[in-house]
């Protein structure tokens, strides 16, 4: 098992093991997917990539500067 400290904004270092296994690099994305109550991180392949960012176009709905506002502390 590996550990990680989450920073005040959130942001955590990928442990070297788990970016070589990953083949993870500077600049790839990576999804969070919720399983069981626990969370999978894998990379994000280049139609996967394509697929969210399509998907989030359609997202516009909560796209609002009030929305932005309100989720800014998560």
């Amino acid at each position: 098992m590996k550990f990680s400290t989450i920073t005040s904004k959130g942001q955590t270092t990928i442990p070297m093991e788990v970016r070589k296994k990953l083949d993870l690099h500077a600049g790839d994305r990576v999804a969070f997917d919720m399983v069981d109550g626990n969370v999978v991180l894998r990379k994000l392949r280049p139609f996967d990539d394509e697929y969210h960012r399509a998907l989030s176009q359609t997202l516009s709905e909560w796209a609002s500067k009030e929305d932005d506002e309100a989720y800014e502390d998560l």
